[in-house]
């Protein structure tokens, strides 16, 4: 497979960071962002030009068009655009979670996913190929209690992503991808030591990222899932 130029948001941590470590061992370019700056230095030093990692809040709409911009020239194009920059909820039934609780969450897990699309999807547009990955969850197409406001992002992403692709030029995807269950710090919040059961990150990026490398234009507007 040719090398590709990836475009990754929370690669700091968890399927973020396994998704980069995979790509990057697969033989393809990554471009990621992340809001801590210890870990955004250690991965550039871990693995430098033509890799680039920046400090970005993604609820910041100028951060992330200034990030888009400085990638899109110095980095190129995306090939492949995956939003992951996620937060869940602290388990607790819908009218207890506190407001700036769930602004935070929509904050990041909507209008986050919203920011980086209108930063890098016009440029994709216009060299008329790519495909957009926006993470989303089980809990995006079914429920669960005391994690609301998290389900309520992913359903929201369910309908970005499927909207877009109907808007996107022939050759192009846009596609919610379920990752599974996997053992990460979101999961623990909610499962505690229930969590140590699913694989971990790096284990579930050794099957996950060939699979993401593998979709196109044929599954444009499918919810898909990652399934072992």
């Amino acid at each position: 497979m040719a090398s590709r130029k990836i475009v990754v948001t929370g690669v700091t941590k968890g399927l973020g960071r396994a998704m980069v470590d995979g790509f990057i061992d697969a033989g393809h370019q990554v471009a990621g962002c992340g809001r801590s700056a210890d870990k955004i230095d250690g991965l550039a030093e871990q693995y430098g030009s033509p890799h680039r990692f920046d400090v970005v809040d993604v609820t910041n709409d100028k951060d992330v068009e200034r990030w888009g911009n400085d990638v899109t020239a110095s980095f190129g194009v995306p090939d492949l655009l995956i939003n992951n920059a996620a937060i869940i909820n602290e388990n607790n039934p819908v009218w207890q979670v506190p407001t700036n609780e769930f602004s935070h969450i929509v904050d990041i897990n909507i209008k986050g996913v919203f920011h980086v699309l209108k930063a890098f999807v016009p440029a994709m547009i216009e060299q008329k190929s790519g495909v957009i990955i926006n993470i989303s969850s089980g809990w995006g197409r079914t429920t669960s209690p005391e994690v609301g406001p998290y389900c309520a992002t992913k359903y929201a992403i369910e309908g970005l992503t499927k909207s877009l692709a109907q808007e996107l030029p022939e050759g192009m995807a846009a596609i919610p991808l379920g990752p599974g269950m996997i053992h990460t710090e979101m999961l623990e919040k909610c499962f505690s030591d229930g969590a140590s059961s699913a694989p971990s990150p790096q284990q579930w990026a050794e099957y996950a990222v060939p699979f993401i490398l593998s979709l196109g234009a044929d599954e444009s507007g499918q919810s898909i899932s990652i399934v072992k």
